[in-house]
């Protein structure tokens, strides 16, 4: 199969980004897929997670020329990753040079056709290093908090997404909002998720049937840098990340 790489997206922070890729790369490995994960959140949520070290090779190397990408990899009981630094807050600024869009595009030719499935966790705003993601990608994948700030991210995202389409990658495709964080027996809840749908349908892509209930066990989970599946495998929240990477594999078949 065609490797499939997948952005995980979206200027608000707090709406499940992190969460959400290392819950698709853990998901997607107990599949029996290979699947590599970057980290290209200065933040390094992901990173942190996957137990990943911060200190040698890198995604910011990697993106730079510095360190080619094979280098960068690390091997984690939830999949492969290439981890981030606190570097990376400076990307906007020494990522100048003509193409700095495509430095990880160009970066992971060498690696991609051993994986099955790359899934980019990007940072909370839409400079040099999401655009990098967004030229890279195949997909994207928008986490939404079930709250109308979110929805507002979201239309913003789109505006970036349009020029890195119309420049950079003309095949990029919209896959879908996840929405997180959600309670379906209240009228909020409801109500934004059908503003969601609308917006969906608006930017040309579609809700995922998949939503992600609040849990503590999200959190208990990354406080003990365990996979959710691994921490809580029957918890509701373990369930339905399980039905979005359901999603995730049977769209790559549509």
């Amino acid at each position: 199969m065609k490797t499939k790489i997948i952005a995980i997206t979206n200027q608000k922070g707090g709406v499940g980004k992190s969460t959400t890729a290392a819950a698709l790369t853990a998901g997607l490995t107990l599949k029996k897929f290979k699947v590599l994960a970057i980290d290209l959140d200065p933040q390094g949520n992901l990173t942190h997670t996957s137990r990943a070290v911060t200190k040698g090779a890198t995604v910011l190397g990697v993106l730079t020329g510095d360190v080619k990408a094979a280098a960068a990899i690390q091997h984690t009981d939830t999949g492969d990753i290439i981890a981030a630094n606190r570097g990376l807050a400076g990307a906007d600024a020494f990522i100048i040079d003509t193409g700095k869009e495509y430095c990880l595009k160009e970066a992971l030719e060498e690696i991609s056709e051993n994986y099955d499935y790359i899934v980019i966790d990007t940072p909370p705003s839409l400079g040099i290093l999401t655009v990098n993601a967004l030229t890279a990608a195949d997909k994207i994948v928008i986490p939404a908090q079930c709250d109308i700030y979110s929805l507002t991210g979201i239309e913003q995202l789109s505006d970036t997404i349009k020029p890195v389409k119309k420049y950079c990658n003309k095949n990029l495709k919209l896959e879908g909002i996840l929405l997180t964080r959600y309670n379906a027996r209240t009228t909020l809840t409801k109500e934004v998720a059908e503003l969601a749908g609308q917006l969906a349908l608006k930017l040309g892509t579609k809700l995922f049937k998949s939503t992600i209930r609040e849990a503590v066990v999200v959190k208990e989970a990354q406080i003990s840098q365990m996979s959710l599946f691994a921490y809580s495998p029957k918890s509701k929240a373990a369930e339905d990340y399980g039905l979005f990477v359901d999603e995730i594999i049977n769209n790559g078949d549509e």
